[in-house]
């Protein structure tokens, strides 16, 4: 199970994410169909498994393991100082805001919020590609699922 689930993310986000963001250590809990669901290290969610696709959504623990493998820009959307507290309270993160993001980043994928000096502010959903967000000067750029509050 560890190996299946460091080749999602390695797939998911690049060579190296796999082995940072779960370590020998992790535990598994199974859906009713005996698939993996969620992956814990010490008791806490890393991450989850999308029935879906099979794809990772991660814990803000998760995206912070991550991140340290992934040199920035990747996956990251970089957005003023002045809206950090409210997207670390679990807000959206919209696209008149955003400063800086990855070009590579397409809608659907797994991205990391972050403000000034690459701090994590929130982990979730890109709603437009990385161009798009900066090219937008309206609506959501990242449906924010989790803050670091």
């Amino acid at each position: 199970m560890l190996e299946r689930v460091r080749t999602i993310a390695n797939f998911q986000f690049g060579r190296g994410a796999g082995e940072a963001l779960f370590p020998d250590t992790c535990t598994f809990r199974l859906s009713s169909t005996k698939r993996i669901r969620y992956v814990l290290d010490n008791g806490e969610r890393i991450a989850t498994v999308r029935a879906q696709d099979g794809r990772l959504t991660l814990s803000v623990e998760g995206a912070g393991r991550v991140m340290i493998a992934l040199e920035p820009p990747a996956y990251r959307v970089v957005v003023l100082d002045e809206v950090a507290e409210f997207i670390s309270a679990g807000k959206n993160a919209m696209a008149k805001h955003v400063v800086d993001s990855d070009p590579v980043i397409r809608a659907g994928d797994e991205v990391f919020v972050t403000a000034s000096g690459d701090r994590l502010l929130a982990t979730g959903s890109a709603v437009l590609c990385g161009d798009e967000m900066l090219a937008f000067n309206y609506g959501v750029a990242v449906k924010v699922r989790k803050g670091s509050d």
